[in-house]
């Protein structure tokens, strides 16, 4: 897995080089940071400890929540250090550690999040099946489908990025690790590593996506056509998901923020479970 290379640790460049507002800017993701822990880490106590909660939907919002705060945590701080430092610099391992682990949480993220829109289908358009179709088996199954084949996802871009050539620029235009910007200062062939990274990555996130996607769709479909009930519909969709640099800040900072609001803003049992923790 170890490369030949002469780069033994690269420059993040970071979100911007205006000196003035690392300041502000370190406040603001601090501030994200935090919060992204104190949601997440909320809906996981209270997932754990309320035996009211201990059912598949829940079971996966935990391990939501848990992703969450691993994935913040991939990025976040390295990305507070360096707006108060001068010396922005992260070692050739630490760097494809950080690859690996955004890839795998990221990849297991995505997945999971279709796991739970099927979850919501089979309970709300499939009733009578749902004990059977979600049992706690099942629903463990899966969850280690989706952590496994993140896991080994990450594994391939990691291990492959790895053994590039770095010969030149060590300045890596992001605030985190990530393939692209690494393909960019690598010497050498990169087309395989472009061809996984379009091919494998985009396989798991498109196909995450349409099956999550499909999932919710067929519930409006089934509430709408099928029980012709506005409370019933209304009811159903508050248990359901709403769903370069830019991009990246959004996915692997706000998203873990977002989430605990997303999932629990107008669920009445966690609202109870955190009362009853409090």
């Amino acid at each position: 897995m170890l490369n030949q290379t002469s780069v033994t640790e690269f420059l993040l460049l970071g979100v911007t080089d205006i000196q003035v507002l690392q300041p502000v800017l370190f406040v603001v993701f601090l501030a994200i940071y935090f919060l992204s822990l104190a949601g997440n880490g909320a809906i996981l106590m209270v997932v754990i400890s309320d035996p009211r909660l201990h059912s598949p939907m829940y079971f996966f919002l935990g391990n939501l929540s848990c992703l969450d705060i691993c994935y913040s945590t991939v990025t976040l701080p390295k990305m507070l250090e360096n707006f108060l430092s001068t010396h922005k610099v992260i070692s050739f391992l630490g760097c494809i550690s950080q690859l690996h682990f955004f890839h795998f949480l990221g990849s297991t993220e995505s997945m999971l999040l279709a796991m739970m829109g099927f979850d919501r289908f089979v309970a709300i358009c499939k009733p009578l099946h749902y004990t059977l179709t979600m049992s706690h088996q099942v629903c463990i199954q899966m969850a280690v489908t989706v952590w496994i084949t993140g896991f080994f996802h990450a594994l391939l871009h990691s291990v492959m990025t790895s053994r590039l050539n770095f010969c030149g620029s060590n300045h890596i235009h992001h605030f985190f690790c990530d393939v692209k910007p690494l393909l960019e200062l690598a010497c050498g062939n990169t087309e395989l590593n472009e061809w996984l990274l379009n091919t494998v990555t985009g396989t798991i996130a498109m196909g995450s996506f349409f099956l999550t996607f499909l999932s919710y769709f067929y519930i409006i479909i089934y509430l709408f056509f099928k029980t012709h009930s506005c409370s019933m519909f209304h009811k159903a969709l508050s248990t359901c998901a709403s769903q370069d640099q830019i991009i990246a800040i959004m996915y692997s900072v706000v998203t873990p923020v977002l989430n605990p609001l997303i999932y629990t803003l107008r669920n009445k049992e966690v609202k109870g479970a955190l009362r009853r923790v409090m």
